[in-house]
């Protein structure tokens, strides 16, 4: 696997190598050793997948606080998405800092999203699937959302949204105390 450094401090792409013959190619897309040499999460509690039947469907910004805080590393598996990352980790040198990159079943990027930044996604084709490993088990009482449009972060995304949950399309702008406190 090649980890890739984005501009978002602990944010990777995991670019994979595979090993191709005549039948097509093999290639890990998880190990514990080369994540743990780079101090990245060796452990998930939860694989979870995702499908979007439409283009230009919106889901996120979403995170966890802690001690609920999720590890995601995302694939896409069918069609392209286009997955932003939004830092708000309050003691992080890029804290409100974006980043985003285009996951496709034919590219074969992973990214892997740390503790306390926000992960949305929006479907760049019809019949977009990705599968997400999650460090932690979902807690809804720790769960908290930002505007996919928040003007405080400047989010470009390719288009605007097509279709977006109400609980998504409702999300809170940002606001420190409610973002960051425990819950």
């Amino acid at each position: 696997m090649m980890f890739i450094p984005t501009k978002l401090s602990g944010v990777h792409l995991i670019g994979l190598e595979p090993r191709q013959d005549d039948r097509g190619f093999f290639s890990r897309v998880f190990c514990t050793t080369e994540f743990g040499e780079r101090g990245l999460q060796t452990v998930f509690a939860q694989f979870n997948t995702s499908f979007s039947k439409h283009r230009h469907t919106l889901r996120g910004l979403h995170y966890q606080l802690a001690p609920s805080a999720e590890v995601k590393v995302i694939k896409c598996i069918a069609g392209a998405l286009f997955d932003v990352i939004l830092d708000l980790r309050s003691d992080s040198e890029t804290f409100g800092q974006w980043f985003g990159a285009e996951l496709s079943a034919s590219n074969r990027l992973m990214m892997y999203v740390p503790k306390g930044c926000a992960h949305g996604f929006m479907s760049l084709t019809d019949d977009v699937e990705m599968l997400y490993f999650v460090s932690d088990p979902y807690d809804g009482t720790r769960e908290r959302s930002v505007r996919w449009n928040d003007p405080a972060f400047g989010i470009e995304w390719p288009a605007e949204p097509a279709q977006i949950s109400e609980k998504d399309a409702a999300a809170r702008d940002f606001d420190r105390a409610w973002h960051l406190a425990s819950a």
